[in-house]
């Protein structure tokens, strides 16, 4: 299995970073492939440009860096996402990330009227959102549902691809860092022991 840690947070000391490169090692250490994608350091441009616009119009070809990103996803069979919570969604980057590569004709296929297919069932995602507020806020408010309406089922199952998990890191400046830590390696082990199991798709 060759799996994409992809994470967002622009500094490489955060918690957030040291969850993906927590998961990337338990990944090798169970055998499998695993590459850190740290769009922050690789200065990704999330910005959907004249260029993005040109190709979803079928009017110019598919920019050098967002074809790059998508051959870099295609030989990959999991794909994890680290990121910080930022007012109930995930960072800018990464969602320009997200619609800038995972584009019609790549993620799927549509035609206005006539078809649609999904074009991501052999990819199976984790999600690792990483929050400050607690896990009774998140159910309160009912932002654990959005969340999954928004991301898991809106973005995610949307192109076919298998949602594995998805787990919160929640309470992240406040719980003590030693049960953090405790969390954390119990976290990339459960991801690491998951991505070992083969990616059923109906």
């Amino acid at each position: 299995m060759k799996s994409l840690v992809v994470v967002s947070h622009p500094d490489s000391r955060s918690l957030t970073q040291y969850i993906a490169r927590s998961t990337v090692e338990a990944l090798r250490g169970a055998g499998g492939s695993a590459d850190l994608v740290d769009l922050t350091a690789e200065k990704f441009d999330p910005s959907f440009s004249e260029a993005d616009v040109q190709f979803y119009r079928g009017a110019g070809p598919v920019p050098d860096d967002v074809e790059a990103e998508q051959k870099r996803l295609d030989e990959a069979d999991q794909l994890i996402l680290v990121f910080p919570v930022y007012w109930w969604s995930m960072p800018a980057q990464l969602k320009g990330w997200i619609d800038r590569v995972f584009v019609n004709g790549w993620a799927f296929d549509y035609t206005p009227g006539k078809s649609f297919e999904k074009k991501l069932s052999r990819l199976q995602v984790h999600l690792v959102p990483v929050a400050g507020d607690d896990a009774d806020s998140f159910e309160r408010h009912g932002l654990d549902v959005a969340f999954r309406n928004q991301i898991e089922s809106g973005i995610f199952e949307y192109c076919g691809a298998v949602v594995g998990s998805t787990t919160f890191v929640h309470e992240s400046d406040t719980k003590p860092r030693d049960i953090l830590a405790g969390e954390i390696q119990a976290l990339a082990a459960g991801i690491a022991a998951r991505t070992s199991e083969p990616c059923l798709v109906d």
